[in-house]
């Protein structure tokens, strides 16, 4: 599958990523000679671990151009993501990425300079780019086709400055195919591998930015979610992910899954970086009412909000229930604890979220609705000339091609998807009323008045399971990111340390509208805990 070549134009794996570059661009923009990973020179630079302000230091400076830093991860992604480890965490490359870059190094003294100028950014695979790069959401059913317009969140990261450097792989269709799928796999762009342990899974949807970010790809990462999208990835491949408040971001140019929960967000390697990223892509977009709820006056200097003392009578709640049973990633979290207590925090311990159990069935009855309308209007604005022009013809057209695009799992949820009845029946409208009622006003609105809470923490989730694309994923119990997503309340997970040679996180969750404190109290924790460790690539 993967040296299948699209109708339009190039595909992930079609050709090493440096001979598509030359295809199309010339042999001027061909990429130093492959060699293996480990033997490259220049695949490490002092710039790989930098955060945005230090990199925008060395551009400022003259350290450091655009064009160099540009080369230096595509240069990466060359070594580590279609040679060495082949991660295949980026599905296709911005064939203009260079010609860009030196066009932002020219433009720097004489052009106003926003926050990412010059930064080099890769986004998932299901957010359009009216450009030479296909949006597809990983299917081969929209192989070479190209959205006719950016979305809204692109379009705020070019007006910031940001260079976008290309694609990243995902669970085909942001995961909601099938009930049995292998996260990280798509029929366009293969099977994601996980950068710490390559037999393992980096879960799903946004495996390719959280691997991406993880190996250096990329200076700053762009996922979607909706429910654990961001934050499982992000949490099992340690960096830092961030699911803001529903609104926050514009879903406009997102192939969607769900109206109500589905959001954009930051995938990075520091808090810090999350918050400049939140607030570059943040802001009111007319075509997408979520954003008009934004409150008036609402700051949104979220790299302001961050304070090394933000924990000091901080308020958190222990949410013991969401521990996943292994043993290693119990005792990260006791430590964590201890590490919010040394920074000032008040812990209020053995605290539950009430009434998860009464959305636990109405969430996918809600999805299922969703998916149906909310793609088949992505398709007519964005990609009228795909050739399915909504679910059903998708369907039909997946059973057509079946050998490439399922040989490992059906599409059991698109058929449900499509066997729903539209937004008006009483079985959806029933349903979204559930889930907002008992994850919000009777869920984490009552729990955080009753305790008088500015935040609650829990482990994230599991460590990576191994990748199997015959049982599919291997989920344990625990885990922190279904309240938040339904209730479309902010979570930020950050690395808590290793567990088994495996990432572990921490996540902080807060309520609506609060992400700068969400922000400031992860960046606390970080920063007195520093619990990153880089990947290492091994095989097993």
């Amino acid at each position: 599958m993967n040296n299948i070549l699209s109708r339009r134009g190039f595909v992930a794996g079609s050709l090493p990523l440096s001979a598509a570059l030359t295809a199309a661009l010339g042999p001027a923009e061909a990429l130093p000679a492959a060699r293996p990973a480990a033997q490259s020179p220049g695949l490490n630079a002092p710039w790989d671990q930098m955060d945005v302000r230090e990199l925008q230091a060395a551009l400022r400076e003259g350290k450091l151009s655009c064009e160099r830093l540009t080369r230096h991860y595509l240069h990466r992604i060359e070594m580590l993501d279609r040679r060495g480890p082949q991660l295949r965490s980026v599905i296709e490359l911005n064939p203009d990425a260079l010609s860009q870059a030196r066009q932002l190094d020219a433009d720097r003294h004489k052009a106003e300079r926003g926050p990412l100028y010059g930064v080099p950014v890769l986004i998932k695979d299901n957010i359009a780019t009216a450009d030479r790069m296909a949006t597809t959401a990983g299917s081969l059913a929209l192989a070479g086709l190209h959205a006719k317009r950016d979305a809204f969140i692109v379009k705020r990261l070019r007006e910031a400055g940001a260079l976008i450097l290309g694609k990243t792989n995902l669970s085909e269709w942001a995961n909601i195919r099938s009930s049995r799928s292998t996260s990280g796999w798509s029929s366009r762009g293969g099977q994601t591998r996980h950068p710490y342990l390559l037999n393992r899974n980096p879960s799903g949807s946004s495996s390719g930015s959280a691997v991406a970010m993880a190996a250096g790809l990329c200076a700053l990462a762009v996922g979607t979610e909706t429910d654990g999208s961001v934050t499982s990835p992000a949490s099992i491949c340690g960096i830092v992910g961030l699911k803001p408040t529903l609104g926050l971001l514009s879903r406009d140019g997102i192939i969607p899954i769900a109206s109500s929960q589905d959001t954009a967000g930051p995938m990075t390697r520091s808090v810090r970086d999350a918050a400049l990223l939140l607030q570059c892509m943040a802001g009111r977009d007319s075509r997408d009412a979520a954003t008009q709820d934004l409150p008036p006056g609402a700051a949104l200097d979220f790299e302001g909000a961050l304070r090394k003392d933000a924990l000091k009578g901080a308020r958190i709640g222990v949410i013991r229930a969401a521990m996943p049973p292994q043993p290693q990633v119990m005792a990260l979290f006791e430590q964590a604890l201890e590490v919010l207590r040394q920074q000032g925090a008040v812990l209020v311990d053995k605290l539950e979220i009430p009434n998860q159990a009464k959305y636990a069935e109405t969430e996918l009855t809600v999805l299922m609705h969703e998916l149906k309308a909310g793609l088949r209007d992505y398709l007519a604005e964005f990609q009228p000339d795909a050739p399915v022009r909504n679910l059903g013809e998708l369907i039909a057209w997946n059973r057509q091609h079946a050998g490439t695009v399922m040989p490992f799992f059906d599409q059991e949820l698109f058929e449900q998807a499509e066997a729903t009845e539209g937004l008006e029946t009483a079985a959806y409208r029933e349903a979204l009323a559930t889930n907002r009622r008992y994850s919000r006003a009777e869920g984490l609105d009552a729990l955080f008045a009753e305790h008088q809470l500015d935040a609650v923490v829990a482990p994230t989730g599991n460590v990576a399971w191994l990748t199997d694309p015959v049982l599919g994923d291997h989920f344990t119990a625990g885990g922190f990111t279904t309240p938040f997503a339904v209730a479309g309340y902010p979570h930020i997970t950050v690395p808590m340390g290793m567990a088994a040679r495996l990432p572990a996180a921490l996540s902080f969750g807060g309520l609506a509208w609060q992400d700068a404190k969400v922000l400031g109290l992860a960046h606390a924790y970080e920063q007195a805990s520093r619990r990153r460790v880089l990947p290492a690539f091994l095989k097993d």
